[in-house]
């Protein structure tokens, strides 16, 4: 069986995550969302509201692909994630030329650590390209219209953190 791990903070989880998704389903038979802690970030979502909308999002992918997804919260290395969840390869998103910088150094640090897990990029379609969670965040804390970016169920809980005044 080959497992993929598909890492993120996922706050919120967008339709350029799930672009991704859809495309590594095409990959593995088990996909792991792996929802990451990361204090850092200070995320708006906490993690149990995180997990809950990637698995309500990832349940109906799962019956159309037929691939096994699961979320699976973590604050470890990704290297050590991927361990634990049995992955051989470590899928990221790709969404322009910035990211690569920093992913590049990123499958340098884990082949260093772990030389078995590879490590796969994916791009989404070009109109879901430019989403990133941070600038939904921002569009829904001032009022936007984030439904272009983002599925119903995971527009309501931005509506619920940002009420229209």
């Amino acid at each position: 069986m080959r497992i993929g791990l598909y890492p993120g903070t996922f706050d919120p989880i967008t339709l350029g995550h799930i672009d991704i998704i859809k495309r590594a389903c095409l990959l593995v038979d088990r996909l792991v969302i792996g929802v990451a802690i990361n204090r850092d970030k200070g995320p708006l979502f906490t993690l149990e509201e995180r997990v809950a909308m990637v698995e309500a999002e990832c349940d109906k992918l799962s019956e159309k692909t037929g691939t096994e997804i699961v979320a699976h919260p973590f604050e470890n290395l990704l290297i050590d994630c991927a361990r634990d969840v049995g992955a051989s390869i470590i899928i990221r998103g790709l969404r322009a030329v910035a990211d690569f910088e920093y992913e590049y150094q990123m499958v340098g640090m884990n082949r260093k650590l772990d030389h078995s897990i590879d490590t796969v990029f994916l791009m989404a379609e070009a109109d879901r390209q430019a989403i990133a969670s941070k600038l939904v965040k921002e569009i829904a804390r001032l009022g936007g219209d984030v439904s272009a970016f983002v599925t119903p169920p995971v527009k309501v809980a931005l509506d619920v953190k940002y009420p229209k005044h």
